[in-house]
């Protein structure tokens, strides 16, 4: 059977895949949360707020091929399978059901607010392990507290 190697130590490998693996999972969830209050949002302001989820279900799906791409470049096996992302995930519980534009919107903000802080602790931890998957992470924080700005700023 042919194994990816990888060119980091067993150590860094260790610290690294496993923030590869809580990125995916958070980013996963996040795709899933988004389009769940994106089918459901109802209220005055349902299509700005139903268009604006759907920028984040982009964001967040291409962010989390990056991330499984990077985690096999290193010869890690990237886990999205939906037992897998209900099990990890830093993402709060959704409403069920029909969700007020408003209620939408703080939905969205706090399941960013929950993914962006644990990407920054990956910013850290990754920061001499492996300085690509690093700024990897960087970029995805940043790309996710637009959307995080984004949405409170729509919530005045």
């Amino acid at each position: 059977m042919y194994v990816v190697k990888s060119p980091l130590s067993d150590a860094d490998l260790k610290t690294v895949s496993e923030a590869l693996q809580g990125a995916l999972v958070d980013l996963v969830d996040l795709s899933l949360v988004a389009k769940q209050v994106h089918w459901n949002v109802i209220g005055p302001r349902f299509r700005p707020v139903h268009l604006q989820l759907d920028e984040v279900v982009d964001s967040a799906r291409r962010h989390s091929d990056t991330v499984a791409e990077r985690a096999s470049a290193l010869g890690v096996p990237p886990d999205g399978r939906a037992g897998t992302v209900a099990q990890s995930s830093g993402i709060g519980p959704v409403p069920q059901g029909w969700i007020k534009d408003t209620d939408a919107v703080g939905t969205l903000v706090s399941a960013l607010g929950a993914v962006i802080a644990r990407m920054r602790e990956r910013v850290e931890s990754t920061a001499e392990a492996d300085p690509v998957s690093q700024d990897i992470f960087i970029s995805i924080t940043a790309d996710l507290e637009k959307h995080h700005w984004m949405f409170q700023a729509a919530n005045g």
